[in-house]
């Protein structure tokens, strides 16, 4: 790597704060009743349930979520033995990772001892602490003997990810490999290089699935592993010693079905991949420089179906699609152990999630890569959300049927849920918007037809049939779209296709659009290229036209450009009504509403009354309750400039206009979001709890504290959404995924549906 490379690295870890893990309370410690509450005399009732009844340390303490990433730091990644001390930055990466891909929390523990007995003694001493031992970076053949051990000591899930996880991911990638090319386990011949604690369990879960043991040649740095061989030899190494001739690679990978390497670089070369059977998997896993180059490989073997450790080439074997989301089923069933049911359903899990379309993040995050099931793309990627979904899932529902969950789940469709809310936030608070529209599915015009995100968007609609879309595009440009990211769509069946070069209604388009048009300056010729050139233009007035019954535009050009051809086409022309914005930001504690975030440069007392009626209108659809906050610089009469005037006064239309309602202002945001604050500051507010629904003085403050939060939280974005046009339209953010786009196309479809 390069030195600038090192330095940012270096960086990354030391800036702004030491370290990649900070531990931070759930619970408030903010007065001396929350201190009682937190430890004495509170906490002593938390430990009297657990002394009663043990399994209630799950439901009272963070042992059900914790798990101890332990290592001695004797084999650490491909640094070796550099001790516990320098290991622990690996080890709090892995509890980044857990954190990011599971929402495990982890203690990264590094133990000075490399006597096995000792440090086994030290770990299972740990049990108490923990829901969950993942092993990590401990050398062979220690690491066998010392899972061994606690595995038989520990009524907690014992794992070693260096053995399990590789075994895993690499056998999902198999169990693919060997679909595409039509071989059978039984039937294969695999030749593995190295005969350490990755490759020992690789070759035994692939045995579990089938491989005959007399068909495996295991090869390390004295050659072949054959019966009666002395040198070099272990009781695991010996399970796979055999009656064979064969005593070097060259020897053993004559007529092979498959190679598996986790040993070192230069191992393959592209005259021994000629000697290997028709149609070869190879997984070169040996980090960062493989057994075979996969291009060296293709170049020998243009058969062949390549895999490395390595994520700048295709079909990475990653243990991250594997540990925290195989840990995530164990710890959330309370199993005992993790066994070979739970490995094997992971594996296929894994492996079938290669077969379905590819999400939104994914596609984002790999553009440059064609992910449709083949010889490319055998396993999923690891930043695909889909993994905390289906892997969990499988992994209870096998340590259930196998005896090992100490706490079952019993509604396994709650479970998913929960599990499908943290792949995506938005997914539950939308859900009552998707009913809504699958009732009534509405014609919806997409203007950026062959954009990536729109037509992984377009698939999610289709799948769940809440619209019938239309997309604005050339179609052969379209079809490679499709073609590239491993979409099902049909355009002859399920979907209409708009070409403004070749558009049947041109004609008819270019005279509505003039008509509508022409006194604002445009003039005949303007029109006709317009009807050429801009899809949106052309969107709305399909719509106008009746041709559609909604429209989703932004993915791509600026907002101000869409929202010109949206108000001449579609703008409200009624004058009591109001063209107005909200967006919705989903916090980890619920969902906040803000407007008028994109539309309304400094709107008046009455403006903002209208605001903040369409707002309330909106939150009111996602069935939730509204609170509102009218927010200034004063708080409740502090202050008596123009603009705290301006609130105060909609403020009181608004409460008298609406007695019932839970809303207030003037006020600051956090007397807003605080309301032990507020109360403090004016008790009789006609608002209870944190507010929802923050309607902001002017442009400039709705958009910047909307930017503020997003930069700084996870809060996802939901919006924004348009109010008050003739008819539903609405334009994206450039940044929107394609659950975005399928969220905002339920809300129009919603809004159709509703007869806005």
């Amino acid at each position: 790597m390069t030195d600038s490379f090192k330095e940012s690295a270096l960086k990354y870890h030391t800036h702004p704060l030491p370290g990649k893990l900070e531990i931070r309370p759930t619970k408030p410690l903010a007065n001396k009743r929350d201190l009682s509450l937190a430890y004495s005399p509170g906490v002593a009732y938390a430990c009297e349930l657990i002394k009663e009844n043990p399994t209630a340390v799950a439901s009272v303490t963070s042992r059900g979520n914790l798990v101890g990433v332990i290592t001695n730091g004797t084999a650490v990644l491909g640094l070796g033995n550099i001790g516990p001390l320098a290991s622990k930055p690996v080890m709090e990466g892995k509890a980044v990772l857990f954190k990011k891909f599971a929402n495990i929390d982890v203690f990264d523990i590094e133990i000075d001892e490399t006597d096995v007995d000792k440090l086994v003694d030290i770990i299972a001493s740990l049990e108490p602490t923990f829901g969950g031992i993942n092993l990590e970076d401990i050398k062979a053949p220690e690491c066998f003997m010392v899972e061994e051990k606690l595995r038989k000591r520990m009524k907690i899930p014992v794992f070693h990810d260096d053995q399990h996880g590789t075994a895993i991911v690499a056998a999902a990638a198999i169990y693919n490999g060997l679909k595409i090319v039509e071989k059978k386990f039984e039937d294969v011949k695999l030749v593995v290089s190295g005969a350490g604690a990755a490759s020992i369990a690789c070759v035994d879960l692939l045995v579990s699935m089938g491989l005959q043991k007399k068909n495996v040649r295991m090869i390390d740095r004295t050659g072949v592993i054959y019966k009666g061989r002395k040198e070099g030899m272990n009781p695991w190494k010996e399970g796979y010693a055999i009656e064979t001739n064969d005593r070097t690679i060259e020897d053993a990978i004559d007529g092979a079905d498959l190679f598996m390497g986790l040993s070192g670089p230069g191992v393959l070369n592209g005259d021994l991949l000629k000697k290997m059977g028709e149609k070869p998997i190879i997984l070169a896993m040996s980090n960062p420089i493989p057994e075979i180059m996969p291009e060296d490989a293709i170049a020998a073997r243009p058969d062949a179906i390549l895999a490395t450790g390595r994520s700048d080439y295709p079909n990475q074997v990653n243990n991250v699609l594997c540990f925290p989301f195989i840990f995530r089923g164990a710890l959330d069933c309370g199993a005992s152990t993790i066994n070979e049911e739970m490995k094997m359903a992971a594996v296929i899990a894994i492996a079938d999630l290669a077969t379905m379309e590819t999400s939104d993040v994914v596609a984002a995050a790999y553009a440059d890569e064609k992910l449709k099931f083949g010889p490319e793309y055998l396993i999923p990627k690891a930043f695909d959300p889909r993994l905390i979904e289906v892997v969990p899932m499988a992994v209870v529902k096998a340590a259930m049927a196998s005896g090992v969950a100490t706490r079952p789940i019993e509604d396994l469709e709650a479970y998913r849920q929960t599990l499908h809310e943290f792949v995506n936030q938005a997914g539950l608070f939308m859900q009552p918007i998707i009913e809504v529209a699958k009732k009534a599915p509405a014609k919806i015009v997409y203007a950026e037809g062959e954009n990536d995100d729109v037509l992984l968007a377009v698939q999610a609609v289709i799948d769940e049939k809440i619209a019938r879309p239309i997309l604005i595009g050339a179609r052969h440009k379209i079809e490679i779209t499709i073609d590239r990211l491993g979409l099902r769509i049909d355009l002859d069946k399920e979907v209409d296709i708009v070409d403004p070069d070749d558009n049947e209604k041109y004609e008819e388009y270019t005279n509505l659009y003039h008509e509508m048009v022409g006194r604002q300056g445009v003039s005949v010729a303007a029109a006709r290229k317009i009807m050429r050139d801009d899809n949106t233009a052309i969107a709305a007035v399909m719509v106008a036209n009746n041709d559609a019954d909604g429209l989703i535009c932004g993915k791509v050009g600026r907002f101000d450009f869409h929202l010109r051809e949206i108000m001449h086409l579609l703008g409200s022309g009624d004058k009591n009504q109001l063209v107005s914005s909200a967006a919705v930001l989903l916090m980890p504690d619920g969902p906040l509403f803000l407007a008028d975030t994109m539309m309304n440069i400094d709107p008046t007392a009455e403006e903002l009354v209208k605001i903040t009626e369409a707002s309330i209108d909106l939150v009111a659809r996602f069935g939730v309750e509204p609170k509102v906050a009218l927010l200034s610089h004063s708080n409740f009469g502090t202050s008596n400039t123009a603009s705290a005037k301006k609130v105060r006064a909609a403020s009181e239309l608004l409460r008298n206009k609406y007695p019932n309602l839970q809303l207030d202002g003037e006020m600051h945001v956090l007397s807003a979001l605080n309301p032990m604050l507020r109360n403090t500051v004016y008790a009789q507010a006609n608002l209870q709890g944190r507010a929802n629904l923050l309607v902001m003085p002017n442009l400039d403050s709705a958009n910047i504290a909307m930017g503020l939060i997003r930069s700084l939280t996870d809060a996802l974005l939901i919006g924004p959404f348009i109010t008050g046009l003739r008819k539903p339209a609405h334009i994206v953010i450039p940044s929107v995924s394609s659950r975005g786009i399928f969220n905002m196309t339920a809300l129009t479809v919603a809004d159709i549906h509703a007869g806005r």
